[in-house]
């Protein structure tokens, strides 16, 4: 049985994750160099300003605690300016996350992960976007999706073992999870969540 308060901790962890993770792409890499294909792009690769577009992204990314309504409106002009800024779509999610528009949250988040195919971030936002929307499959591919470009990534071991636990979905990874966390968790209040998981698991 989950302990109770091990549960409420993890939640609120998460709840911090929500914002402080899904930040953690905001200004890396720039946008993508080629696009990919699309139905309904209208700009063709003559039409993109990709470093305007970027430093619109930096810029937005700086403000997006203090000033989120003028972080959207740079957002938008960078996507204005190159539709296939993968960071920009990223970041316009985390707007909307954080605002709880979960389905608009989720198409930001699914242009960032095919825009940046190497970075877990946009996977682990659409992930937490998911799991926020009560679709807890989908939310566990998604999360291991993150660990599949970045095996070591933490961040998405603790969201995902917590899901798991969670909703009885625990499996064979799960065990290697919660050690790599009572390890090198985040905080020590992740540390000491995973060592309880590990010996209730365990019968000590």
């Amino acid at each position: 049985m989950t302990n109770p308060h091990s549960t409420r901790q993890s939640l609120q962890l998460l709840a911090a994750l929500a914002s402080a993770l899904a930040l953690a792409a905001c200004s890396l890499g720039g946008c993508a160099s080629t696009r990919p294909t699309d139905p309904y792009s209208p700009l063709s690769d003559v039409d993109r300003d990709s470093t305007l577009a970027q430093r619109l992204n930096e810029e937005a990314s700086k403000l997006m605690d203090s000033d989120p309504d003028r972080a959207e409106e740079l957002l938008r002009k960078a996507l204005a300016a190159d539709l296939y800024c993968g960071p920009a779509h990223n970041n316009l999610g985390v707007l909307y996350l954080r605002r709880g528009e979960l389905y608009p949250a989720a198409g930001e988040f699914e242009w960032a992960r095919k825009l940046m195919p190497g970075h877990p971030d946009p996977r682990m936002n659409l992930a937490m976007t998911l799991e926020s929307a009560g679709r807890t499959d989908e939310a566990l591919a998604a999360y291991g999706t993150a660990l599949e470009v970045a095996p070591e990534h933490i961040a998405a071991m603790q969201a995902m073992t917590s899901l798991q636990l969670r909703t009885g979905k625990a499996d064979d990874r799960t065990p290697g999870m919660l050690r790599e966390i009572a390890l090198r968790g985040d905080d020590e209040s992740w540390r000491s969540w995973a060592q309880g998981q590990l010996a209730m698991r365990e019968g000590r």
